[in-house]
């Protein structure tokens, strides 16, 4: 093939001009973006600007190209669909004809080289490939992923012969069902990516399930399919309704402004709206935060944004089901019969189906029926696109009336009452928006975002996840994961009051009050008018109103205090009751963020669940009975080892009740062999073991005593990497200390070996150091931290017995933290007897049982705290 002679580069100056004209087009779309003339009724024809900016710097600089007519210049994917955001990739094919190729031509190769250089150096962010008919085809045969970008393919400049061509060929390779296979299998992959849900706190507005990529997908299986390229070919085409396609183009336009903005305010390719950002995309929508009369904020900014976008992400969801349904019977007119449930239901392929299309409108009773015929219809795994579709228009006959009508309250309380579906159709009536029309209280807290650092889902997602968790303490196949929870669910009657708790437990959040009480207001109104017996709803109401309560005694209070556990036991009243508030803390931790639960956590809260059933069986706390029970057991376990008559007598006699009631009769054994040769030694002994709870390491440290002590071994744990979980510290009378640690560490389990015997000899080391504390390090702080800081606190009080101090600090996590507290108290001469450390996502609630001559003294105590303060800020 003869090529003209190519200039031989762009000129400097010319392709000077085309990008300053590029970026100056560029900043005037961006202002109009950002201004009030950046809506959402704007926003397309502002992508479709970003788009022709493109084009015409990408014409301007392919005639400088000198490239053969016979080739094409073709935009795809996203720029190809007419939808440019600011910062998105402007991708493009090269299209060469059959027997032309770079590869084989040098000048071709050096000019597509050149076009391409050009490209970037004027601007555009570029994604390009260069292929030949033949290639684009087989490629596209073999990867869907290209099959779906070459789908959108527009031509820009170039050969519109060899464009006509390419299209011609490409269609007639596309299988239509083939392709909706392989589209709704990837969406599904990119589901499970995101945990099924659009509720995250920090949701991907192009990816996660509701983003714009699921409307993407419902356009490509119909264009492919050759049922339409817009909404309104889909609406004539009668897949879609008018006022489904009414409502896509609405919720579309919404995700595509807040994407957008989220590039303006990033000023990059962000599709994620991260805390760091949440706020700013707010401001640029206008939204300000609400103040309470204190100061403090009732709604932020990025909380009113983020309940937008999550409605916008819920409706594209259903409608996203319910047109893909219709795509598939479209493609697929061949298939199952109907088979009737009952006068109003259908079953079809497996999907409840509504005998007519106004059904719910002429009986809304049904309404509630279809989720109590999803549970108990064996077969069933979904609602056709003909019942969602139903649904979606029959929202507003979910009026008031609808909720207190008495037949309604008969179904919902069936629907809680079935042995089994209780999860799925409670998941499936929030897709739907049924649950919050019906449960009005529910509605408000949907897309609710939560402020503490430790949830990562929004407030709904929260509690269906916490009746997921409830829900598989009573299934067989989920034994494995909680024995203990699954052994007291076999033996619990009525499973409903727990899903019930679990509903309404979280229902008040957002409101300002104290969430547990405004929430066992909401559930006593609900049981009343669903006619729940008086008996169960003062259990339910129980359950709601104290559902922080056991895990606050297990994580901040000492269980080696009898008086702890007889308060808590007078508390919970009887067993049915501690049983099923500890089914449901289980349940509630393990829904909040899969780094909030741990192994630790739950032992503490199955030991307080043991010891209150001893007090709840009419066992009054007998300290001196419970010391000589884990003495002797303690004793059967040392025989075990071969160790000499009586070597444990030398070491328990220094120790007092408060360590064996502190301690378990395994722990006991463990100190005991590992310390009766060493009573009196000079030298630090550290012994590790893999911890007996089954996750991370169980340190013991046996030292004379010293000030500092517990600041130094805080000090190594920090640079060593480990996170202390619990620390439970005991001077014995001989003046020595016998420190437990429960540590763990990203290292962990491969590596347990090796990190016990490093742990056993650095810091035996660290704490024969003489010498002055080093300075605590100041780790960074998460975003998460940044965007949501917790406000400092210390609260230091004396116990009720006035002869030790309570410490509670509460703090955004980094590393060091717990170093810097104990340099203070090192600092101040305060000795510890207990140490209890929580973390909670990326904030710590950590609680000291504390004594010293300095705590005597207002002055001091003054002092103390403010340098606490000073420490723990972030």
């Amino acid at each position: 093939m003869n090529l003209p002679a190519a200039s031989p580069a762009v000129a400097g100056a010319e392709v000077a001009a085309i990008r300053e004209a590029y970026k100056a087009g560029k900043a005037g779309l961006l202002a109009t973006l950002q201004s009030e003339a950046g809506s959402t009724r704007a926003i397309k024809g502002l992508l479709q600007a970003f788009t022709a900016l493109a084009d015409e710097a990408l014409k301007k600089l392919w005639a400088r190209a000198g490239l053969p007519a016979g080739v094409a210049l073709v935009a795809v994917g996203g720029f190809g669909r007419g939808e440019l955001f600011p910062h998105s990739d402007v991708d493009v094919l090269l299209l060469m004809p059959d027997g032309i190729s770079p590869e084989h031509d040098p000048v071709l190769k050096r000019r597509v080289e050149e076009f391409i250089g050009s490209c970037w150096d004027a601007g555009l962010e570029i994604g390009s490939s260069v292929r030949t008919l033949e290639e684009c085809v087989a490629v596209a045969a073999a990867d869907v992923t290209v099959q779906t970008s070459l789908l959108e393919s527009r031509l820009i400049t170039g050969s519109r012969k060899l464009f006509a061509a390419f299209q011609e060929r490409f269609r007639a390779g596309l299988d239509p069902r083939a392709f909706f296979v392989a589209k709704t299998l990837e969406m599904r992959q990119r589901h499970n990516k995101f945990e099924n849900t659009p509720y995250s706190l920090e949701p991907n507005c192009k990816e996660s399930p509701g983003g714009l990529r699921d409307l993407q997908v419902i356009l490509w299986v119909a264009n492919a399919a050759g049922f339409g390229r817009s909404w309104d070919e889909l609406a004539r085409n009668g897949l879609a309704t008018g006022f489904e396609a009414r409502q896509i183009k609405r919720n579309e336009a919404l995700l595509s402004l807040i994407r957008a903005r989220l590039h303006l305010v990033a000023n990059r390719r962000e599709d994620r709206l991260v805390f760091d950002l949440q706020n700013a995309v707010a401001e640029a929508f206008g939204y300000k935060t609400v103040m309470r009369p204190d100061g403090r904020p009732l709604e932020r900014a990025s909380e009113r944004l983020m309940k937008r976008f999550y409605w916008a992400a819920k409706a594209v969801a259903q409608l996203n089901q319910i047109l893909l349904l219709n795509i598939e019977e479209r493609l697929n007119p061949a298939g199952a019969q109907a088979r009737p449930i009952n006068e109003r239901f259908l079953e079809k392929a497996g999907l409840i189906e509504v005998a007519s299309d106004d059904l719910y409108l002429r009986h809304p009773h049904a309404i509630l029926e279809t989720f109590l015929l999803y549970q108990t219809t064996p077969g069933v795994k979904g609602l056709s696109a003909r019942t969602l579709r139903a649904l979606y228009n029959a929202r507003k006959v979910m009026d008031s009336d609808f909720r207190n009508d008495p037949a309604n309250h008969a179904t919902f309380r069936a629907i809680l009452m079935q042995p089994q579906g209780i999860t799925h159709a409670m998941r499936l009536m929030n897709q739907t928006s049924v649950l919050g029309r019906y449960l009005w209280v529910f509605r408000r807290i949907v897309g609710q975002m939560q402020h503490d650092l430790f949830h990562v889902y929004t407030v709904d997602q929260h509690i269906l996840m916490v009746l997921r968790n409830v829900r598989r303490f009573f299934m067989a196949e989920h034994a494995h994961e909680y024995p203990f929870c699954s052994q007291l669910a076999a033996g619990w009657d009525k499973p409903w009051i727990l899903y019930t708790a679990a509903l309404f437990h979280d229902i008040a959040k957002g409101r300002g009050g104290d969430h547990s009480e405004l929430g066992a207001r909401e559930v006593r109104r609900f049981c009343k008018q669903h006619a729940i017996p008086v008996e169960d709803c003062k259990l339910v109401e129980f359950l709601v109103a104290n559902h922080l309560a056991m895990s606050r005694v297990a994580q901040k209070e000492d269980l080696g205090d009898p008086d702890v556990i007889a308060a808590f036991a007078q508390r919970v009243g009887n067993e049915r009751y501690l049983t099923a508030l500890y089914l449901l803390t289980v349940a509630d931790i393990r829904g909040t963020s899969p780094k909030v639960w741990n192994a630790w956590k739950g032992k503490l809260l199955e030991d307080l669940y043991r010891y209150t059933l001893r007090v709840l069986g009419g066992r009054a706390p007998d300290p001196q009975a419970e010391v000589e029970a884990r003495k002797r057991e303690a004793l059967v376990q040392l025989q075990l080892h071969a160790l000499p008559f009586e070597a444990h007598k030398k070491l328990w006699d220094t120790l007092d009740v408060g360590y064996f009631m502190r301690h378990e009769a395994g722990d006991i054994a463990w100190h005991t062999r590992h310390l009766s040769r060493h009573v009196g030694s000079t030298k630090a002994i550290v012994r590790a073991r893999l911890s007996p709870v089954g996750e991370g390491l169980q340190i013991l440290v046996y030292t004379p005593d010293q000030p500092d002590l517990f600041a130094r071994i805080c000090g190594y744990f920090d640079q060593a990497g480990f996170s202390i979980l619990d620390a439970k510290i005991h001077t014995a009378s001989n003046g020595y200390a016998l420190d437990t640690f429960q540590v763990v560490t990203s290292m962990m389990p491969d590596h347990y070996r090796e990190l016990c015997s490093m742990a056993e000899v650095e810091l035996a080391s660290v704490i024969a150091e003489a010498g002055p504390l080093p300075a605590p390090s100041r780790g960074r702080v998460s975003r998460r931290v940044r965007s949501f800081p917790v406000k400092p606190r210390i609260d230091l009080r004396p116990d009720e017995k006035a002869q030790h101090w309570l410490l509670s600090i509460s703090a955004s996590d980094r590393v060091g933290l717990l170093y810097s507290i104990a340099r203070v108290l090192a600092r101040h001469k305060i000795n510890l007897q207990l140490a209890k450390v929580s973390t909670l996502g990326e904030r710590v609630e950590d609680t000291f049982l504390i004594d010293g001559p300095e705590l005597q003294q207002n002055k001091r105590q003054i002092e103390i705290e403010t340098e606490l303060l000073e420490a723990i800020s972030a």
